[in-house]
């Protein structure tokens, strides 16, 4: 897959569970984390949508949990997003750093919330026109 957007991070002790891998709903974390680097990288930020009424919310996430990732890996975790109808859908990959190795795989599907009601929004357009 074809990424436009990447971040490092690392594991810390207390994400992993008593099997000494990261607990599953961790990734989550790691994934809306990815997103809000990637809008700060392109000068938004959902705080500052929020305060102008709009809001993307997670309408559907799918996790395809591969390998698992363990206290202090460091991991990359890569995005690419298109638009399908009113949604936006992120295609979001989790992959350990000193290998390569593919941990996650995810799609997440975000819409947008504009005081409260479902609808397009052209703020959201506009930052991503020359990507998607």
């Amino acid at each position: 897959m074809k990424y436009i957007f990447e971040t490092r991070m690392q594991v810390r002790d207390y994400e992993c569970d008593i099997q000494g891998i990261v607990n599953n709903a961790n990734y989550v974390h790691y994934l809306e984390h990815t997103r809000h680097c990637f809008l700060k990288s392109r000068n938004m930020s959902f705080a500052e949508m929020h305060s102008r009424g709009i809001d993307a919310v997670v309408a559907r996430m799918s996790l395809q949990y591969k390998v698992p990732l363990r206290c202090d890996d460091e991991f990359i975790s890569r995005l690419n997003i298109k638009k399908d109808g009113i949604r936006y859908v992120f295609y979001q990959d989790i992959y350990r750093a000193a290998d390569n190795q593919l941990c996650l795989r995810s799609t997440v599907e975000l819409v947008s919330l504009v005081n409260g009601k479902l609808a397009a929004t052209s703020e959201y357009d506009e930052l991503f026109k020359d990507i998607i």
